[in-house]
């Protein structure tokens, strides 16, 4: 008599999570805003993967060995989000290149060769796969001839499917991220609509026809708004030559400062990154406050700059609200009662 089959459990599983972030974020993007650029939208990525690491913990019952995060930069150079990645535990960061047309080179090659090397070394048992190219399908046959099951992840697509067929046969299991998953961890990027009308591509426009491309630093906090056509706009004098009023055009005007709100979150991301490297141990380095010994001030002015695309040295007021935003994340972290950091 034929029995029910039933998956078998991972007892004493032992397994990897393994995440394209191309994938994850443009899927995402498309599912909850309907644009797969990531300068349409921003992902709190560190409680993202907390919770993607806690949902394959419930799946797969077993030990996790840890995380890898494909990602891409330009030049390999990673940003301050990807840095902040990287200092958390049980992550590994791997960053393939962003061409000059912001797509991604190396990030699926990375995939395949870690998912074979840890089959192949028997270092797991269970691989979980949030991918949706068919190139992963020869990684994941591989780390099938080695032993190991491989559950791929997918993201629920608005319409269709945003995975390869081929991908979602050769898998062990199949799950889907749902909207109600990702949600809380993606939010509208408010700069965006402002980024489009600078661009040649115009808003809502397919990204079939305009391919996706990953935020630069400007793009990640903006650039600078505009609010009126007299900050950005050309300077225009009226006269009376001829009897009709003529405009004159005297050139662009002076360029603005930083905007606040921009530098400020740089300064929080930058505090989030000193957070996680030198920890609670380590908080004497900045006392008594506020002001920031010289060498963390430096390394706070520098990683901001990189960050945001320009420099703030022009800028004393631009600074202060830095090291302000710097000492507010921080505050909240600890519980410290600091002023500000103007003297």
């Amino acid at each position: 008599m034929m029995t029910e089959f039933a998956a078998p459990l991972p007892i004493l599983a032992r397994y990897a999570v393994m995440v394209d972030v191309g994938y994850i974020y443009a899927a995402a993007g498309e599912l909850l805003f309907g644009s797969s650029s990531r300068r349409d939208f921003r992902v709190d990525a560190v409680p993202l993967i907390q919770v993607i690491t806690k949902h394959a913990d419930e799946i797969i019952r077993g030990e996790l060995l840890r995380i890898y995060w494909y990602d891409a930069a330009r030049d390999r150079v990673p940003t301050i989000d990807q840095r902040v990645i990287a200092q958390m535990p049980w992550v590994k960061l791997r960053l393939g290149n962003l061409n000059a047309r912001g797509q991604q080179k190396g990030v699926d090659a990375q995939i395949r060769a870690d998912m074979e090397a840890l089959a192949r070394h028997r270092a797991i048992t269970d691989s979980v796969l949030i991918a949706g190219d068919e190139d992963m399908v020869p990684a994941v046959e591989a780390a099938q001839a080695f032993g190991v099951r491989v559950h791929l992840w997918g993201i629920e697509p608005p319409y269709g499917t945003n995975q390869a067929e081929r991908l979602v046969w050769e898998s062990d299991t199949v799950d889907v991220l749902d909207g109600s998953f990702l949600r809380p961890y993606f939010s509208k990027n408010p700069a965006a609509a402002v980024d489009a009308v600078r661009s040649d591509v115009p808003l809502g426009a397919s990204p079939a026809a305009h391919p996706s491309t990953a935020p630069s630093p400007a793009q990640l906090f903006g650039e600078h708004r505009r609010s009126s056509s007299a900050r950005t706009g050309e300077h225009r004098i009226l006269s009376n030559t001829g009897g009709f009023p003529a405009i004159r055009d005297t050139g662009p005007m002076p360029r603005l400062g930083p905007d606040r709100t921009r530098v400020e979150e740089a300064g929080e991301h930058v505090a989030q990154k000193w957070i996680l490297t030198r920890g609670r141990d380590n908080i004497r380095d900045l006392l008594p406050g506020p002001i920031l010994p010289p060498v963390i001030d430096k390394e706070l002015l520098v990683d901001a700059e990189k960050e945001l695309g320009l420099s703030l040295r022009p800028y004393q007021e631009a600074r202060e609200w830095l090291r302000d935003a710097f000492w507010e994340r921080v505050h909240r972290e600890f519980g410290i009662s600091i002023g500000k950091s103007r003297p």
